[in-house]
């Protein structure tokens, strides 16, 4: 997956929205206000940051040697993600769906209500 296809992956999520609180250098995608990716470009692979269930992360981590406890963050429920080409993309769209999932369900119901109606992009 290419940064290109990535951010667009992203981006495609339902009430996503693409800050760079960071700088230019790390792309924070939220939803309703929450973040679930962060998208680091400064190194010479691309890495992202996905918010995941703690048990997941840890099956993940001993899983794929491409996926570490997050980098600036809290390492139980989030894990940084490092594009080195050994992880397939369907697999990355899924800790992408779980991270966008994990971060939703958090969410207050009013904004749950609110993202599920129709005048959000999908």
């Amino acid at each position: 997956m290419t940064t290109n296809e990535l951010h667009i992956y992203l981006s495609g999520k339902k009430g996503v929205t693409k800050e760079f609180p960071f700088g230019p250098e790390v792309s924070v995608f939220k939803v309703m206000g929450k973040i679930f990716a962060l998208v680091m470009h400064e190194s010479d692979l691309l890495r992202v940051n996905l918010k995941c269930n703690p048990d997941d992360a840890l099956i993940l981590r001993s899983q794929f040697g491409a996926v570490q406890p997050g980098y600036h963050m809290n390492k139980e429920h989030w894990n940084t993600v490092i594009f080195d080409g050994t992880i397939t993309d369907d697999t990355l769209k899924m800790m992408i769906d779980h991270s966008y999932k994990e971060v939703v369900k958090k969410l207050k119901k009013s904004d749950r209500e609110t993202l599920s109606s129709t005048h959000l992009k999908k």
